[in-house]
């Protein structure tokens, strides 16, 4: 099985029982690393996840995926929070962190932008909404390549 399956199929695995725990499943990772292959899930639950979370799904997803042979090389597999600048994966996710700051880079560049940080002004249909030096910037939530919330400290 290729990397892309690997990481699809251990998210259809992980979010109903996530769900059943309140918890989302933010970005699932497979790569190969210095130690040698690694599974990370990274979760996320209303204020926040702890390291029993953490423990408890690595737990309960890591059975399944042995379960179901899903992984056939050796793997560590790691659970964690994805963090303050955690990444922003699902149009709902600008939605839920409206307000915020957001470090995005796009494929192409727009208006002479193709990463900047900006701050989350909400969704718009397939649109993503964001403000940056007071002027309001449309971009098509297909044309974001990555994003992430961005730490900014003000004053």
């Amino acid at each position: 099985m290729n990397k892309l399956s690997i990481e699809e199929e251990t998210a259809k695995i992980a979010e109903p029982i996530l769900e059943s725990y309140k918890m989302e499943l933010v970005d699932v990772e497979y790569r190969r690393e210095h130690g040698g292959w690694v599974l990370r899930l990274f979760i996320d639950k209303e204020g926040g996840v702890t390291l029993d979370d953490c423990g408890m799904v690595s737990r309960e997803i890591g059975t399944v995926i042995e379960v179901e042979e899903l992984i056939e090389n050796n793997y560590n597999l790691e659970v964690s929070s994805p963090g303050i600048t955690r990444p922003l994966k699902k149009l709902s996710d600008y939605e839920r962190f409206k307000g915020q700051y957001a470090k995005i880079k796009l494929y192409e560049a727009k208006d002479g932008l193709k990463t900047f940080v900006a701050i989350i002004k909400g969704v718009n249909k397939d649109e993503v909404l964001f403000e940056k030096d007071n002027n309001e910037i449309q971009v098509a939530f297909s044309t974001i390549a990555k994003a992430n919330l961005e730490f900014v400290q003000e004053g």
